[in-house]
């Protein structure tokens, strides 16, 4: 009996100093939700800055808006990087997460992008014109429509516009609300779309936009896409590691040589 109670002691130290060892070797890697383009990209370049601080960064790429927030609050991963401050924002309001914002990284404009219709000037009456269907990304895109001369949206709505909120149309423009995601798959079928900059740059069609919001606009620092962590972790080891990396010179060389001006760094 003492044999088999020793066995059993020394069997479950044994199970103990494994578990400890692989929770240490997991705290050191650092897992950050991203959209795939240009998100994931950028932190590919900090690699090797999170790196030289005795930590790995593991990208887990996302296609959606909503699984990176609820893996985050779940506690899955340990920051994410793909959205802006308002859309978090609303985010959290109507889900109970707990995310916060640590650092603004980069702007994209919204972008006007031609589908059956290949110009603002040659728009039929009647055209159809899609457009992001999240809260935030809607009204900037109907703000974009109206800067156009294309709508008029009720003023007192600006910043939480919907097409509720349209107060003139006289093309009679058909409004097309779809997924963010699906917008640029959109275009064979609509006759003009606004896409958000990083689905525009996984689509390949950065080079056929019409027009963008105006890059020193209110809406850069705004709508700035930011690295955002639960609320817990804000002035974690990680966090503050994840956040001198995409400061660093080499973040933003990597976003002017390889996106300007569809991204946009913001970083000070």
């Amino acid at each position: 009996m003492k044999n088999i109670i020793k066995t059993s002691l020394l069997l479950l130290a044994l199970i103990l100093t494994l578990t400890g060892c692989s929770t240490a070797k997991d705290d050191k890697v650092i897992k950050v939700g991203a959209s795939i383009t240009p998100h994931a990209e950028i932190l590919e370049v900090i690699k090797p800055l999170v790196e030289a601080q005795g930590y790995t960064l593991e990208i887990i790429e996302f296609t959606d808006y909503v699984l990176p927030n609820t893996n985050l609050n779940e506690g899955e991963l340990d920051a994410n990087y793909f959205q802006h401050v308002p859309y978090l924002t609303d985010f959290n309001a109507e889900n109970g997460t707990k995310i916060a914002s640590v650092l603004a990284v980069h702007f994209e404009p919204l972008g006007l992008y031609p589908g059956k219709t290949t110009s603002v000037e040659t728009l039929p009456d009647g055209a159809q014109i899609a457009v992001p269907n999240d809260a935030t990304n809607e009204a900037r895109a109907l703000n974009l429509l109206q800067s156009l001369g294309l709508i008029t949206i009720d003023p007192a709505k600006a910043e939480t516009a919907t097409i509720l909120d349209i107060t003139s149309n006289p093309k009679n423009l058909v409004i097309v609300e779809l997924e963010a995601a699906q917008l640029a798959r959109s275009l064979p079928d609509v006759d003009l779309a606004v896409i958000n900059g990083n689905y525009a740059l996984e689509a390949g069609i950065t080079e056929t936009v019409l027009t963008t919001e105006d890059k020193d606009s209110a809406a850069a620092q705004k709508y700035a896409n930011i690295l955002a962590v639960h609320e817990d972790q804000v002035n974690s080891e990680k966090t503050k590691i994840l956040v001198e990396a995409l400061k660093s010179a080499e973040v933003k060389a990597f976003i002017e040589e390889k996106y300007y001006p569809v991204v946009i760094s913001v970083t000070e």
